[in-house]
């Protein structure tokens, strides 16, 4: 009776993987329509209808950075039919804001990687500074003189400059804004010295020259920014260049799952999405299940320890 339960299960688990999709799929993005989350979706999600003959649709849903749509993602049944386009600050979420009920490594069923979208180390033009070596000296020099902007607590911009502060032995004055478009003025008007912002939003500005650029967040250089030096050429090891992913709610069927991760890695061999990421400064990371499982549990420590270690609290 067991070898025949076994069996059954199995068929069951079968039929569901070739049935699936049979219905239309919900793309959940905790970001609003037009930024560099929800364009990299709408990239991916006609790719994913391509392979599984079925529409995948983008909806939004902002809030909490990622934690609205994470919380809407983990309540829905666990059938393939609501997946998360969701990316590193997600992680931090449960040790930047306790009230944010979330279990990322428990509560997800990891379907792939998607990219990296890069962060870059800016400065005032005015700065003495001009590469990482000498803002640690500055830095080090004057401990607690010099600020930096981030677009609020407990972003993964806020997160990457406080794990420089661990890794280099430096300190500045953290400097919270409502979004990156709220401090670029103050930046580039010296208000504020330093920032972190996405290598995107650095290019423009940068070669413009109305700010500098001393290093992107990625362990590699960017290959549309070959110039900009990565952060881990001077500090071995760093790496804070946000990931983008893919994943379900926990339970979904493995089937599901890898019918769904080799859609997704399929997606990003397509020349034209290449091309699509690229225009956001992200870099796809094709990677399936094992590999995210593995990366999601690792981040999720990893900022952990660095919200722990900085003291860092949503007020």
């Amino acid at each position: 009776m067991k070898s025949i339960a076994i069996g059954l299960l199995c068929a069951t688990a079968a039929a569901h993987a070739q049935d699936y999709p049979s219905r239309a799929v919900r793309l959940l993005v905790g970001y609003p329509p037009g930024g560099g989350m929800d364009t990299i979706s709408r990239v991916i999600a006609p790719k994913l209808a391509e392979s599984l003959g079925q529409p995948f649709i983008v909806e939004n849903r902002p809030g909490a950075s990622g934690g609205v749509a994470a919380e809407a993602l983990v309540k829905s049944a666990p059938d393939g039919y609501t997946l998360l386009v969701g990316e590193s600050g997600t992680l931090a979420l449960p040790a930047v804001n306790p009230k944010v009920a979330l279990d990322p490594v428990k509560q997800f069923a990891p379907i792939g990687n998607i990219c990296t979208l890069p962060m870059a180390f800016v400065v005032n033009v005015e700065f003495p500074a001009r590469s990482v070596a000498e803002l640690i000296r500055e830095l080090k020099a004057h401990p607690g003189h010099y600020s930096y902007a981030s677009p609020g607590i407990g972003s993964l911009q806020h997160l990457a400059f406080e794990l420089f502060q661990r890794q280099a032995g430096v300190s500045a004055v953290h400097v919270p804004y409502k979004g990156a478009s709220a401090m670029m003025p103050d930046l580039m008007s010296g208000q504020v010295q330093i920032g972190v912002i996405s290598a995107l939003a650095a290019m423009g500005p940068t070669k413009a020259g109305r700010i500098r650029t001393l290093a992107v967040t990625s362990p590699q250089r960017l290959p549309t920014n070959p110039d900009w030096p990565a952060m881990a050429e001077t500090l071995p090891g760093f790496s804070a260049a946000p990931s983008v992913f893919l994943v379900a709610p926990a339970g979904t069927p493995a089937s599901v799952v890898q019918k769904s991760a080799a859609a997704l890695q399929s997606a990003l061999k397509a020349p034209d999405v290449l091309e699509s990421l690229a225009k956001q400064g992200a870099t796809a990371s094709p990677g399936g299940p094992a590999q995210l499982g593995a990366q999601l549990a690792e981040e999720t420590k990893r900022w952990a320890a660095v919200v722990r270690d900085a003291g860092i609290k949503l007020e």
